[in-house]
Formats: structure tokens, C-alpha cells, sequence
């Protein structure tokens, strides 16, 4: 695909065609999906693994103060998410959290996901249980995922699949992609309500 370059050059073309090759259209959907949310005073349980559960806590940051918008991330509280993998196991982690957190019909669940759960290969099997809780209770499941095949793309309502410009960038790509996407959406004048510092 690219001609002979450094690996710095290769890499940030990559990206750049990555960039290129968002669907402008499934953005756009994003925003009013979001803003039905927060017009019916529902909250956003953002969940993630890995270095995506360090962008659903940014995320959480960045939406709760700029857009006024009820945020939560069950990995923010390594506490009680340590003692729900001890007492009651890593794939009831985050859907046993939803649960005492009253999550309904009116909320929705954002996920940033590298490949989206895979339920035949076991993987994210806590963002699996979380997305079949939702599907339950009727609310909305956003995502952002890197793969086109897992279960976030299969069952969620609004899901960005990022463009695959290379395999072996598909994480790297991925987790930063969603920083870029949530930056959109937080900066968006549909969904911003609060001016940043600088």
C-alpha cells in the first residue's frame, strides 16, 4: 500500500488515511443519538478494558464537564470493581455494576472496544454481559471498535467501526481513534454547553 518510508512516515500516513475514511454520516447520527439521551436525562456508563478503560475515564471527564452530561466508568472505582471480580468473576464485573447503579431503559451504555467482544473466543466477556443487560432493559449502546466482527458492532445501536488500514495498527488505532472520536463529540456545539480553559 505505501511506497519504501521510515516507519514514522508510514505510520502517521496510516493514520491519516484511517482519518480519512471515517463515516462523516455515523458521526453525525452519534451527536443526535447523544442529545436524545441527555434531553430524556439519561446518564452514560462508559466501559472498557485494557487502555480503553483509560479512555472511558478521560471520557467521563471530558463529557461530564463540558457537556453537563451524568457520567460514569465502573473502572474509575478499582475498589469495588476488584472486589466484583473476586466475589462474583470477570464476566459479571461490569454488568453486576449496571445493575446497582439502577441502569434503565433511559441511560445508555458508550464502549470503546478494540474488537467488540467475541463470545465463541471468550474475549471481553464482561462487555458482553454488560451489552446483553442493556439489550434487556432497552437502552441505547454506543460504541467506538476497531473490528467489524464482534459483538458491540453485532447488537449496539450506534457504532463506529474505524477503518482497518493496517492489521498489525489495529490497536494503536483503535484506542487512539476513540480519544479523537470523543473529542469530536465533546466539542461538538450540539453536545458542548461549557467553554474549556484554553
Amino acid at each position: 500500500m505505501f511506497k519504501k518510508k521510515g516507519f514514522v512516515n508510514e505510520y502517521f500516513d496510516s493514520f491519516k488515511l484511517a482519518a480519512n475514511q471515517l463515516d462523516r454520516n455515523t458521526l453525525e447520527s452519534f451527536v443526535t443519538g447523544l442529545s436524545k439521551i441527555k434531553k430524556n436525562n439519561g446518564r452514560l456508563f462508559f466501559l472498557g478494558v485494557g487502555g480503553s478503560a483509560g479512555n472511558c475515564s478521560h471520557a467521563v471527564n471530558d463529557f461530564r464537564k463540558l457537556c453537563n452530561f451524568e457520567a460514569y466508568a465502573p473502572t474509575d472505582n478499582v475498589s469495588e470493581l476488584t472486589a466484583r471480580i473476586n466475589d462474583e468473576g470477570w464476566d459479571n464485573s461490569f454488568k453486576d455494576w449496571l445493575v446497582a447503579s439502577r441502569f434503565n431503559k433511559r441511560d445508555a451504555l458508550f464502549i470503546f472496544s478494540v474488537g467488540g467482544g467475541n463470545k465463541k473466543a471468550k474475549v471481553s466477556t464482561n462487555l458482553i454481559k454488560a451489552i446483553d443487560l442493556a439489550k434487556r432493559k432497552k437502552a441505547k449502546i454506543f460504541g467506538i471498535v476497531g473490528r467489524k466482527d464482534g459483538y458491540l458492532v453485532k447488537k449496539g445501536n450506534y457504532v463506529i467501526i474505524l477503518p482497518q488500514v493496517k492489521k498489525i495498527y489495529l490497536t494503536p488505532f483503535a484506542e487512539s481513534f476513540q480519544t479523537v472520536i470523543w473529542h469530536f463529540f465533546v466539542s461538538h456545539p450540539a453536545l458542548k454547553k461549557n467553554a474549556t480553559k484554553w
